[in-house]
């Protein structure tokens, strides 16, 4: 997708970002399609997380404009950008549950912070998007302690999703996950994305995930976005770090060799 396409629901410009002396975002722009879901992909410390961070607020822009549904953070009121807060939802990676709260609760935890519904409202609520991820309706009553890794991500996803939102940012959502189980998570993204419309803005590093789930992919190096396109670009590029990575030895485990003629 061009920068400055009409369908952008996010729409980043020369955006930088970082802590005390390091600029780990360098006048980096991209844009996000609405309905489309984009993963972003870069070495460890490249600014993967930075950017989703930056994006939605929680770390300090230096310079450039982030508007996401043509807001801008900074200059939005507090009423306005709430509005757009709103309009998200978030899995953060390892899921950052709350150990003090059972699984109802955690999900029901949006609802509470934007909404005033009875009680027995939110308990309903809660377990119809924990069975939109996959969960039972039991399962509400456990605590973050006695969830397996692909429950967490579960539950964690089922809270993104409380207030049926229009963009869902999912950090790392398959980390630390069995390859059967990251699978799962890969086909529920999708499926959901599916169903429910939504924009999805992926921070990964699997590239499983990126080849199953996304429709777009958006390399990050050197504080930049250094590619962009389908995995038939990745796998085409020259630039050394993407082709390393999706390309390289271990890189061949996973993506197969594009097919000449086929995008």
């Amino acid at each position: 997708m061009t920068q400055g396409s009409v369908n952008a629901v996010i729409s980043v410009r020369d955006l930088v970002a970082g802590f005390g002396d390091q600029v780990v975002l360098d006048h980096l722009s991209l844009d996000v399609c609405g309905g489309e879901i984009l993963g972003v992909v870069g070495g460890s410390g490249a600014g993967k997380s930075v950017l989703l961070r930056t994006i939605i607020g929680l770390v300090k822009k230096r310079a450039g404009e982030v508007r996401v549904f043509g807001v801008a953070a900074d200059q939005a009121s507090e009423a306005q950008w709430r509005a757009v807060e709103r309009r998200w939802g978030i899995l953060f990676q390892q899921g950052a549950l709350f150990s003090s709260l059972s699984v109802r609760e955690n999900v029901q935890f949006p609802m509470r912070q934007f909404l005033r519904l009875p009680e027995d409202l939110m308990n309903d609520l809660a377990v119809v998007k924990l069975e939109m991820v996959g969960l039972r309706p039991q399962d509400a009553a456990k605590y973050p302690a006695e969830l397996s890794g692909g429950m967490t991500k579960r539950v964690a996803l089922a809270r993104a999703l409380a207030l049926d939102p229009e963009i869902v940012f999912l950090d790392e959502p398959t980390s630390g996950l069995d390859p059967i189980v990251a699978g799962e998570i890969d086909i529920l993204i999708r499926t959901l994305q599916r169903t429910l419309g939504i924009t999805v803005f992926m921070v990964t590093h699997d590239l499983d995930s990126l080849a199953t789930a996304c429709d777009r992919i958006a390399a990050l190096a050197d504080g930049k976005i250094v590619v962009e396109g389908p995995m038939a670009t990745m796998l085409a590029s020259d630039h050394p770090w993407v082709k390393e990575y999706f390309r390289g030895r271990r890189a061949r485990l996973s993506v197969p060799e594009p097919t000449p003629g086929r995008r």
